[in-house]
């Protein structure tokens, strides 16, 4: 009997130029001032979405940019019509570690407050566990929630695995799932077969997000196209490729006068890219990304990012001709531990664990990242972990079993007398609660800033006015 074909659909893309694009390429250096003048062109293409917060723009914004982040997401939506995006690390909200309950509740009523439409919510581990607070916060302050399950390769990450993972996130509530691909792994068949079974088994839209690392995600979006998906990320040229998204122009080219055409207007994306190449010059410091792609991302299933921390960490050791060594290392570690994906933070637990490895001999030296992982707190691994190396790292300690969330205490009280000398709104408790070695700082500084400001109005005033 013949097999029946899914009926072809218009692709639809949701743009990541304002977040993950200089996210991948610059540092996450992109100013505000670069990205508002490019607005109403931008609310002209027609994307499905635009992706312009989370990830690390919030710490970026605080920590290099003097910049508010909510200040950000209030100017954007002021200046765009096109649906917001973020991406939410689930319980980790954007930033590095699990966070209380009710930190993450005010952060998601605060975003939506605020003009956020879409929350894209992942967990490292792909524990559902870790994203289902965020998910129900989101769906009740009336977001559109984007459950997403994290991309990886391991003995346990089949395609029965995937679709069993998305068939629980829509159980849970979730608008729409994404197949996230942060390394840029994803080849175009298991990219194909993963969304044919999402399409033939869900019942919700399905998206695909990938970078080019490997230079495989442009044929990974095709395959995916035929199997399919209904929304893919792009950004636009003159920031994509790289560690980042594939090009929006090239994947409109691509599918114009097939069943799957975008139609978007290639004129306009030219403008958009001729304006971000002028713009991408004002940060040639940061501008560092390989210009090539990645092969050692396909022969070591690891990240670019990776690649470079083991260089740095072997470097101040003096021992950088073991990285081969670290290399045969991390697949052991990896296994040991159950194969968790290599995203933050699992990539830099696992990463740095298997360099101290053949440093100093198996397990001799420990982080207390890896004890807490072992522990459980940060989530329920994909696959079973080696008990005989849990022994060896925490002893005969329990594993919790519990969401790690629950063991938590509130952190909004202390966040709130941190914040107290220089609060001027409610978002700056919740940024002092996410970053409470970052945010003090520069509030104190927003502070003295605006205090200088009112000087000097007050100045020209008494030169206009003489008393």
């Amino acid at each position: 009997m013949e097999e029946r074909k899914a009926a072809p659909r218009r692709v639809k893309i949701t743009d990541t130029t304002f977040r993950d694009a200089h996210q991948s390429l610059l540092a996450t250096r992109m100013r505000l001032e670069h990205l508002l003048p490019i607005c109403e062109k931008m609310d002209q293409v027609g994307f499905h979405s635009m992706e312009v917060w989370g990830g690390a723009t919030f710490d970026s914004c605080m920590r290099f940019l003097n910049e508010d982040p909510w200040e950000r997401l209030r100017l954007l939506r002021r200046h765009l019509k096109t649906p917001l995006q973020m991406l939410l690390r689930g319980q980790n909200v954007v930033g590095y570690k699990h966070y209380p309950d009710d930190v993450l509740t005010e952060f998601i009523k605060k975003a939506v407050y605020n003009g956020m439409d879409i929350f894209r919510i992942f967990d490292a581990l792909n524990d559902v566990r870790n994203m289902a607070k965020a998910m129900e916060v989101a769906k009740k302050e009336g977001a559109h929630v984007q459950a997403t399950v994290v991309y990886t390769i391991s003995p346990v990450h089949d395609v029965e695995y995937y679709v069993k993972t998305a068939k629980i996130l829509e159980e849970m509530g979730a608008d729409s799932i994404c197949l996230k691909d942060m390394a840029g792994i994803l080849a175009p068949q298991p990219a194909y077969e993963i969304i044919k079974e999402w399409k033939s088994n869900l019942r919700i839209p399905v998206q695909l997000h990938s970078h080019y690392t490997s230079g495989l995600a442009s044929m990974a979006y095709l395959k995916a196209i035929e199997a399919g998906v209904d929304v893919i990320d792009c950004a636009i040229s003159s920031m994509a490729l790289q560690t980042s998204q594939p090009a929006v122009e090239t994947m409109v080219a691509a599918l114009e006068g097939t069943p799957y055409d975008t139609g978007l207007d290639l004129k306009l994306l030219s403008e958009i890219a001729e304006y971000f190449k002028e713009v991408r010059k004002h940060y040639q410091e940061f501008d560092l990304a390989s210009k090539s792609v990645d092969v050692n991302v396909m022969i070591y299933q690891i990240p670019g990012g990776m690649m470079s921390n083991f260089i740095s960490q072997l470097s101040q050791q003096n021992a950088l001709h073991r990285l081969p060594e670290v290399l045969e290392e991390l697949p052991r570690v990896r296994k040991e531990f159950g194969y968790p994906p290599l995203v933050t933070p699992t990539s830099q637990i696992v990463g740095t664990q298997a360099v101290l490895n053949v440093l100093f001999g198996r397990y001799k030296i420990v982080t207390n990242e890896v004890k807490q992982y072992m522990r459980g707190f940060y989530g329920q691994p994909p696959g079973p972990v080696d008990e005989e190396v849990r022994k060896m790292i925490i002893g005969n300690e329990e594993p919790i079993t519990c969401r790690p969330a629950d063991l938590l205490e509130p952190g909004l009280p202390e966040a709130r007398k941190l914040a107290a000398p220089y609060m001027q709104k409610e978002e700056d408790v919740i940024s002092v609660a996410l970053f409470p070695q970052v945010a003090p700082k520069f509030l104190q500084e927003r502070l003295a800033r605006e205090a200088k400001v009112d000087m000097e109005l007050a100045a020209q005033g008494d030169q206009v006015y003489p008393a």
